[in-house]
C-alpha cells in the first residue's frame, strides 16, 4: 500500500501512507517498530478513557471527530483569553523581536519557525537562509541551538551582512504573541499542531514544512480542506531550493483570498469558543457530566 492513499471520510484529508508516523519518524526498522508499538500502546489506553479533550473544534474538522465521538474539542484555546497566558517552552523567549515586528510594515513580514525537533542538514539549512534573503521582504527566523545537524550553523558566506536589518534571528520566540502583530504577512510553519492553531487563532496564512508524525495530516488541513496555505515542493534530492521558497511566498502573499480565509477560519474559532459557541457548549456540557 506505500502508494496507494488512505481517506478515512469524505471530508478527510488523504493520507500519504509513507506519512504515517511510524514510518516518517526515522529510517531505521527496529525505531519504526518502536514507534508503532508505542502508538498502539497509546490508541489501547486511550480506549479504556471516557473522553479525551481536544485543542480544536467541530468548525476545524468536523468529520475527524464524527470517527471519534468520544474526543471532545473545546478549543481553540489560543482563541480565548478566559486562561490567561499559560503557554510553556523548552527554552527561554526574545521578547526583543516584539520591538523589532513593531518597526515593520502590516503584512510585511515572514515569520519563520519549526517548534522544537526539527533538525536541517547543512544544505537545507542554507537554502532555506538563501530563499528568505531573495524574498526581499522582512522575517523573523527562530533558529534553536540544535535546528541543524553539527555543533554550527553555517550561514551562507556574507549571509549576515547581505540581509542586514531586513532580518531578526532569535533561539525561541513568543510565538503567540509574534503571530498577533498586524505586521505578520504569512508563518512558514512545521505545521505542529499548537502552531498550527495558534496560526488559526490569529488568521495567518502558512508555508507548510512538515517535519513528521501529525504534521502532514496538519499540511493537509491547512492546504487542501481550510485553504489557507501552501505546501512546499522537494525536489528529486529531497531538498526545498531556495527558488521554491521565494515563489510560493510570492504565491502565498500575492493572492488575497489566503488572507481572507484566513481571518475566516479566525472569526469562526473565536465564535467557537465564545458563550454559546461549540467549544464552549461542549466544554459546559463535560462540566455537567463531572459534577453528575
Amino acid at each position: 500500500m506505500k502508494h496507494k492513499m488512505i481517506q478515512l471520510s469524505p471530508m478527510t484529508p488523504f493520507i500519504n501512507p509513507m506519512n504515517l508516523v511510524w514510518l516518517n519518524i526515522d529510517d531505521s526498522p527496529s525505531t519504526q517498530k518502536f514507534m508503532f508499538d508505542f502508538q498502539l500502546r497509546n490508541y489501547k489506553v486511550a480506549e479504556t478513557t471516557d473522553w479525551v479533550l481536544c485543542n480544536s473544534s467541530l468548525e476545524l474538522e468536523l468529520q475527524g471527530f464524527n470517527l471519534v465521538p468520544k474526543a471532545l474539542p473545546i478549543g481553540p484555546f489560543l482563541a480565548t483569553n478566559r486562561l490567561g497566558n499559560f503557554s510553556r517552552n523548552f527554552w527561554p523567549e526574545d521578547p526583543t523581536c516584539l520591538q523589532w515586528l513593531d518597526q515593520q510594515s502590516p503584512g510585511s513580514v515572514i515569520y519563520v519557525a519549526f517548534g522544537s525537533f526539527t533538525v536541517f542538514d547543512q544544505i537545507q539549512f542554507q537554502e532555506l537562509a538563501l530563499g528568505l534573503e531573495i524574498t526581499e521582504r522582512p522575517f523573523l527566523w527562530v533558529v534553536r541551538e540544535d535546528i541543524t545537524k553539527g555543533k554550527h550553523h553555517n550561514y551562507p558566506k556574507w549571509f549576515n551582512e547581505r540581509v542586514g536589518n531586513q532580518c531578526r534571528i532569535v533561539s525561541w520566540a513568543p510565538q503567540a504573541a509574534v503571530l498577533g502583530y498586524s505586521s505578520i504577512a504569512c508563518f512558514i510553519s512545521h505545521c505542529g499542531w499548537n502552531s498550527t492553531m495558534e496560526g488559526v487563532s490569529n488568521g495567518v496564512p502558512f508555508l507548510c514544512w512538515p517535519y513528521f508524525a501529525d504534521q502532514f495530516l496538519n499540511e493537509s488541513y491547512i492546504s487542501d480542506i481550510w485553504k489557507i496555505g501552501l505546501k512546499l515542493q522537494k525536489d528529486e534530492g529531497g531538498i526545498i531550493r531556495k527558488e521554491e521558497i521565494k515563489s510560493k511566498v510570492e504565491q502565498l502573499v500575492g493572492d488575497e483570498n489566503f488572507k481572507t480565509r484566513a481571518i475566516e477560519l479566525k472569526q469562526m474559532v473565536t465564535k467557537s469558543v465564545g458563550d454559546g459557541g461549540s467549544s464552549d457548549k461542549v466544554f459546559k456540557n463535560f462540566v455537567q457530566w463531572l459534577k453528575s
